[in-house]
Parts: structure tokens; sequence; C-alpha cells
């Protein structure tokens, strides 16, 4: 792995990947290549697969260190699962990934629970509504109000005030439309950072995601289209609270951006970190090269290289 302020662009090079990588990823998209691809298939089909563990990311963990619980929303409550470990530092407020049609608070509990026992946090998971039932802008008022909540009440709930926000890919975008919105209708610019691992950020699709095509491996053209048009109207994707890089991004917490090489996704890792920074904040970026969407859920050394790169990330920040 290499890890960078700025950007080298030995991190693109392929003789810059593994053995163990190239190798997963190689037989990763074999893997891909033998079941249907999830725009052929029911949603509730693909929810259900993903719940059982018979998805390519394997059986799911429950960790003891977790309760659910229902706090208050703007149109519903939120379902949340809280992960509370024996010290607690800060608050780590966590949006799954999914395509905003997929995933839930408690499919990532071991993870999870490593970060809270790791970086002495709360963690706190956010069920928020999927589409195509609850498309936008359910999944952000979920988000938001969750963070507005914790931003009152976390002192009293947890003896802390210091929040962190992040998430991967669907998770990273609702953090980062959640920070606007938090500076922008509640004058909240207290988080501590952002970990955003392999978001999208422009939902009109950045050149990386219009010229990945068919190719499937975890993400495909078609893939990522569908995911949009379940979650989104076309008219509204160049709209900055659809799409953030389109936002003004000043006075925004220190952010650590993650992703891969072979992900469609990376101009809007690229795009976003350099935003960030121009507009004046914090930012660091993480690129592994090599690696997938979602690769941080795969068994490779990478994966446990960008999870303990993102735990002293939160630690750092939290304790600043």
């Amino acid at each position: 792995m290499v890890e960078v302020k700025g950007l080298d662009s030995n991190l693109f090079d392929l003789q810059s990947v593994d053995a163990e990588t190239k190798a997963y990823v190689e037989q990763l998209e074999v893997t891909f290549a033998s079941v249907p691809p999830p725009y052929t298939q029911d949603i509730n089909d693909l929810r259900a697969s993903a719940r059982s563990g018979r998805s390519v990311f394997g059986p799911i963990a429950v960790s003891e260190l977790a309760a659910n619980r229902i706090i208050p929303g703007f149109s519903s409550e939120v379902p949340v699962r809280i992960f509370s470990p024996p010290k607690v530092q800060g608050i780590y407020i966590y949006f799954h990934g999914g395509g905003w049609m997929q995933g839930s608070a408690d499919l990532q509990d071991k993870r999870l629970e490593d970060i809270a026992l790791a970086c002495d946090m709360v963690v706190v998971s956010v069920d928020y509504r999927l589409a195509p039932e609850h498309p936008y802008p359910a999944a952000p008022d979920d988000a938001e109000a969750t963070a507005l909540w914790l931003a009152k009440s976390g002192m009293s709930e947890f003896g802390t005030d210091r929040l962190i926000i992040g998430g991967e890919s669907a998770g990273a975008h609702l953090s980062a439309v959640t920070i606007l919105r938090m500076r922008d209708k509640h004058g909240y610019t207290n988080f501590k950072g952002a970990n955003l691992l392999y978001g999208a950020y422009d939902l009109t699709s950045t050149p990386s995601a219009r010229a990945w095509g068919d190719r499937y491996l975890v993400l495909s053209g078609k893939y990522i289209d569908w995911c949009l048009d379940l979650f989104v109207s076309k008219d509204k994707r160049s709209d900055p609270d659809v799409s953030p890089l389109y936002a003004d991004l000043k006075g925004l917490p220190p952010a650590l951006f993650s992703v891969g090489t072979v992900d469609p996704l990376l101009d809007d890792t690229l795009f976003m970190y350099c935003r960030w920074l121009a507009a004046g904040n914090e930012a660091e970026i993480a690129v592994y090269p090599g690696a997938t969407h979602a690769f941080p859920l795969m068994p490779i050394a990478i994966a446990q290289q960008a999870s303990q790169k993102c735990a002293s990330f939160m630690t750092r920040v939290i304790n600043t």
C-alpha cells in the first residue's frame, strides 16, 4: 500500500499492485461473471441474499456490543444500531453502502465493533430508508436527522459531543451531504473529521464511471445507472444536495478519502479530495493500487491496511 497526502502517478501503475490483491481481484471477476448482474434481479432477492450471507462478501457476524434503537426523524423515526465500547472518546456516525437501495445497519457488525474498540468511539450505524421504496430525499433526510440528534444529544446520551462522520460508497455520499446540510441548515460545523471511503460525489457521473463500461467487478456501468435511477431522477442530479461535488465546500472538517484504482468511482474521490483541499480544508487521500470498489470488506492484506489507516485517522482527529 502507498499512503500519501498528495497524489503520485506510481499509485496507478499496474506494477504497484501487490500479488495477493492482483490474484484476488482476478478471481473475484471470475466469480462475478458466474452470477446474474444485480440489475437483472429482484431487489428483495438481492437484499435477502446479503442478509443470508450468500453474497460474495460471505456470512454475517453479530456483535454482542451492538444494541438497536429508534431515534427521532423528520417524516419518520430512524432505526440505528449502536456499538458502545468500555471507553468513549467520541462518536462515529456511520452510513453503510449498497447503492442507496441495499444494505442495513446490522450487516457489518464485526467491522463496526472493531472500530468502536480500536478508536474508543461509540459507533452509530444508521438504518436509513432505501430506494426504490423511498427515493431521494429519504436517505439524506434520515442521515441529517441522525446527525442532528447526536449533535444535540450526544453529551447526554454518551458523555461526549465529539462527532466523526463517515461511510462507504453510498454511505460516503450521505456523509458528505449531511456535513453540508448540517452546516447550511443548522449552523453546525463541529464535526471532528470525515472518513470517506470510495464515495459517489457526482451523480451525473465522472469520467471514470462513464468510461467503465460493462466490466462487472463489484460495480458495472449498468449497475451504477440502475442504482442512480432507483435513487434519484436525472433532473435533480446536478443539485449540490444530490451531488456534493458541486457544493460550496468551505468550512468543512478534516477528511480522509480512501479509494482503490480499480473502481469506477475513482474520479469521484480524486475530484472531491482536490475540491476539499481547494476550499481550504484539511484533507488526505489514500489510494490503493489494484483495489476494487468495496475492497475493505475483502479478506486481503490491503483491506486491513485501509482499515488501520482509517482507524489512525479517526483516533487522531477525535483527540484534536
